[in-house]
């Protein structure tokens, strides 16, 4: 069986479930060395063990992403057990209170800032670093965003607002570093069947299962593909953006909603 990517050294943060375990396995199952990084230990050694199920060369590093000390462990890590860094997806992310704006208090700006911005910026410092000084030089990354992150949205403005920041971060490091054979990208990720969803739609409406159904009904005849996406799905576009088939692409806002934002690009 071809292998494209063998030889090839992949991070993933947020890696043991929903989109990052999806994309995990795509690039395992496409010869890619694969580093898988999360909080959670036991999800992540499970997730570890279906990678390696597959012959995937994989390690498990468990990181908080929000902290400098343990994202530059993660990636001393990664260049110690396979040398180098090809592509890095930077995809973790938390789900945190759900509150109108004047609602939220400082210390909730101040955990979405840390969870789901700074983390991404961490990330990319380091990973960016690592690009630039091996031999050959160069790679990619992708950094998960969110259609919330477009033009906002109802009792979530501190998570739409971290996702507009990674799309600058984005943009801006694509620009920054195109020179050095860095591509940069963003996945703006609609709804996917993973639990950060299905949290983010108890929380809106309650633990009611029935409420929960109505709302996920509501969604999806809001989508033109009559449906919310499976990750593999999202998974796809992550390869595609870190592939050479991609080789000309950066600073790259790729929305995957299946047609939800169509009507307002």
């Amino acid at each position: 069986m071809t292998k494209p990517l063998h030889g090839k050294v992949i991070l993933i943060t947020g890696g043991s479930a929903g989109i990052g375990k999806a994309t995990a396995l795509r690039f395992g199952k496409a010869g890619a060395s694969v580093v898988i990084a999360a909080r959670g230990s036991d999800r992540g050694e499970s997730t570890l063990q279906e990678i390696r199920a597959i012959g995937a060369d994989a390690i498990f590093v468990q990181t908080d992403v929000s902290q400098t000390g343990q994202v530059q462990a993660l990636l001393a890590r990664t260049v110690e057990r396979f040398g180098r860094l090809d592509c890095a997806f930077n995809n973790a992310a938390v789900l945190n209170r759900s509150a109108r704006t004047g609602d939220y208090d400082q210390a909730d700006f101040d955990t979405e800032v840390a969870s789901n911005l700074r983390s991404v910026w961490l990330c990319m410092k380091y990973e960016l670093e690592q690009m630039q000084k091996q031999q050959p030089c160069g790679g990619a990354i992708v950094n998960t965003s969110s259609i919330n992150g477009l033009g906002g949205v109802r009792n979530a403005a501190l998570y739409a607002m971290s996702k507009a920041g990674i799309l600058a971060l984005t943009k801006s490091a694509a620009q920054e570093y195109a020179a050095n054979g860095i591509r940069v990208n963003a996945l703006v990720a609609g709804g996917f069947d993973t639990e950060m969803l299905r949290n983010a739609v108890s929380q809106l409406v309650g633990d009611d299962p029935v409420k929960v159904q109505e709302a996920f009904r509501g969604y999806t005849a809001q989508v033109p593909a009559g449906r919310i996406g499976k990750p593999e799905e999202a998974a796809e576009a992550v390869f595609w953006l870190c592939s050479d088939a991609a080789s000309y692409v950066t600073g790259q806002s790729m929305i995957v909603d299946g047609g939800l934002t169509a009507w307002a690009r």
